[in-house]
């Protein structure tokens, strides 16, 4: 792993949307699914997953649900119900109620918040499945209030088996029933647009492979979308006191994900740089997915050695990280410089993987930069507003004048006529208001 200044370090990283011929390539799968519906996703799942399915084999049957509990350890089913708990909890405290407020008048301004009526979760398989992602995903939703909660997942994802029966355990744990066989853009375009067997849904959520993100980029604003996710992305800000060993794991936490993914120490102490670089190294012998995160550090990877912390916080705000442990004698105290990180984990004991699976906050955060604006996923991102505004007689009489001014200052006469109109009838419309 490099070790390198930060005057050496390219901060900015360039955010990637495919290839031409991956983009074209999706733009065609969109097409075929929106116009033969069915036929298309038949053809493009035997295509590239090497599935034959019928129409009718397409849907997540109950007995399936119910069969793959026999397929998953008993201590997986008793982590996952804790997770869900600890997920349910967190975002149980972001729920969002409507308001209105009635004025001396008897003006009524408020909002009105309501759920999404139907949304779709996509979960991966490819390199891994992650039955994580379904929590992420489904909890928020419930909490909002959504009443259709529909799951494609690609049916190749367990082998011979089929779909991968920790992903199915954790979408039974998690109160979904509605699920599909069908991965990669041509499920996006489903979700999107409908086929035949596939009702048409609101809002698009959930991490996908390169071709994933570029089909939910297509079919936004036909359908809301969470986000476009990038790789993966770590960064740890560490002083003298961390323990090595604890940072090379973290950093390789993220770095296993894929061989884009982003592991990153920023540090103003030369001596853990190298003793950090040096267990990077002895880990990665004995880490299963050795070759993705050998190329992952080799290639997006770095440890960057600053002069001081203020410096440090500069670099960590500048690359606006997915996520940020500040491993630092007192990270309390730091918390306050941080503007930009998508989750923050302060202190030795609260690894990335703590977030990932367990305390409770979501793990669908903002990736390539995307935290300087943005945020991680949550029950916010399930409901609409609608601004309910009731104005009385008495309130319109005293303001009139004033927005008919507003209105055609912009040179749009229909508006202020539309309130004129109403002045006049009520005789407080002045003499030869309406005249240019």
């Amino acid at each position: 792993m490099k070790v390198v200044s930060s005057k050496d370090f390219k901060l900015e990283r360039e955010v990637e949307y495919g290839t031409p011929e991956q983009n074209q390539a999706v733009k065609e799968i969109v097409a075929a699914i929106k116009k033969e519906g069915d036929t298309a996703l038949l053809r493009y799942t035997e295509q590239f997953d090497r599935v034959v399915l019928t129409p009718n084999q397409l849907r997540v049957t109950p007995e399936e649900l119910q069969a793959a509990y026999g397929r998953v350890e008993q201590s997986f089913v008793s982590a996952i119900q804790a997770a869900a708990a600890n997920i349910r909890a967190f975002h149980a405290r972001q729920k969002r109620n409507s308001w209105m407020d009635l004025q001396p008048d008897g003006t009524i301004l408020g909002q009105i918040i309501r759920p999404l009526k139907r949304v779709g979760v996509y979960v991966p398989g490819g390199k891994a499945a992650y039955p994580s992602s379904v929590l992420m995903n489904v909890i928020p939703a419930q909490i909002a209030g959504v009443p259709e909660i529909v799951m494609v997942t690609p049916p190749s994802t367990g082998g011979k088996e089929g779909i991968d029966p920790y992903i199915l355990v954790a979408a039974a744990e998690a109160g979904v029933n509605e699920i599909y066989r069908v991965g990669g853009a041509q499920a996006v375009a489903a979700l999107a647009f409908g086929t035949e067997s596939i009702a048409p849904v609101d809002k698009i959520c959930g991490p996908g492979n390169i071709y994933v993100a570029l089909a939910k980029r297509e079919v936004y604003g036909a359908v809301d979308i969470d986000s476009i996710a990038g790789p993966s992305e770590i960064v740890v800000l560490a002083d003298e006191t961390a323990e090595p060993a604890y940072v090379a794991a973290d950093l390789l936490s993220q770095a296993e994900h894929d061989e884009m993914a982003s592991a990153i120490l920023v540090t103003p102490s030369q001596s853990l740089a190298d003793n950090v670089a040096a267990e990077v190294e002895r880990q990665l012998q004995e880490l299963p997915r050795q070759a993705i995160a050998r190329s992952s550090v080799e290639n997006y990877g770095a440890i960057i050695v600053v002069e001081s912390m203020e410096e440090g916080i500069s670099v960590v705000n500048r690359l606006a990280p997915e996520h940020l442990e500040i491993v630092v004698e007192d990270p309390m105290g730091l918390v306050g410089s941080i503007e930009n990180a998508g989750a923050i984990f302060l202190g030795a004991y609260s690894s990335e993987p703590v977030g990932d699976y367990f305390a409770g906050p979501n793990h669908i955060i903002p990736t390539n930069g995307t935290a300087r604006f943005s945020s991680p996923v949550d029950v916010d991102d399930f409901i609409k507003k609608s601004s309910l505004i009731y104005y009385s007689k008495e309130a319109l009489l005293r303001d009139g004048k004033t927005i008919i001014e507003l209105a055609r200052r912009e040179g749009l006469e229909g508006h202020a006529r539309a309130i004129e109109i109403r002045l006049k009838n009520e005789g407080k419309g002045g003499d030869g208001y309406g005249e240019q």
